[in-house]
């Protein structure tokens, strides 16, 4: 079984993918065995009425049988009472955390918001997830691109908020080198699969980052499930470090 740790509902804008309808994505999850998945919503990165976007998004969720869905909610610091969003979320929609865009919502991590921010997540034991991508920069709409979210102010923010639970999504391309030394000495924080490239990716990502904090992340449905499921199992990897990726490890994180 397998808990998909990087999906998204709703249609990403610039193009129509296979599974952006609910009903074809939970049978491609299913298909793959997984049993559940941690789920943000695109409209989250373009609506400014985060509340209505985090009530749909919990609402779906809840509606889903065949598989378990769920939910994290879109906060925006950029947005008035985006305190209060945050609240909905872990009280009134009961979410173990929160999805973050903060190249797409016009913020950086060291800016004071961010803090704020963080602070917040942290006392309510909330998992903030961070996307730092959401598409490759060749195929961005020319009106539309977008940088990779600069991850290096996390050693600070984590380092003040000592009982944050992170986890970076989508973050290969861009944390590389000694950036990614420093992040992987915090073991609060994790890294999903979803854009780990190269043959052997996920047993080579496993010699310079501990098991406990590697994360089975498909990306649905902007990358197909079945990337993330080829890189898990062409690598040559023992039943309990699959296991671990595939599911131990994201449970150990929600409680």
């Amino acid at each position: 079984m397998i808990v998909d740790v990087n999906v998204n509902l709703s249609r990403w804008p610039f193009r129509r993918t296979p599974c952006d309808g609910l009903s074809r994505l939970v049978a491609t999850l299913c298909e793959h065995q997984v049993h559940e998945a941690w789920v943000g919503s695109l409209d989250g990165l373009f609506h400014r009425d985060v509340g209505g976007v985090n009530a749909r998004l919990a609402n779906a969720c809840q509606a889903t049988q065949q598989v378990r869905l769920v939910p994290f909610g879109t906060v925006n610091p950029m947005l008035p009472d985006w305190q209060e969003d945050l609240r909905r979320c872990a009280e009134d929609h009961r979410m173990p955390g929160i999805r973050l865009h903060p190249n797409y919502h016009g913020y950086r991590l060291d800016d004071a918001l961010a803090a704020e921010l963080f602070q917040r997540a942290a006392e309510r034991f909330l998992i903030v997830q961070v996307v730092v991508r959401m598409d490759d920069v060749r195929v961005q709409h020319p009106l539309m691109q977008v940088a990779d979210v600069d991850v290096r102010p996390l050693n600070d923010l984590v380092a003040a908020c000592p009982t944050i639970s992170v986890l970076l999504l989508n973050w290969q391309p861009a944390v590389r080198g000694a950036e990614r030394t420093r992040l992987v000495a915090h073991p609060q924080i994790g890294f999903d699969i979803a854009m780990q490239e190269g043959v052997g990716g996920v047993a080579n990502l496993l010699n310079e980052v501990p098991l406990q904090q590697v994360f089975f992340g498909s990306h649905l449905p902007l990358y197909p499930i079945e990337s993330a499921w080829l890189k898990l199992h062409e690598s040559d990897l023992d039943e309990p470090r699959r296991r671990a990726i595939c599911c131990t490890n994201a449970h150990r994180k929600r409680n």
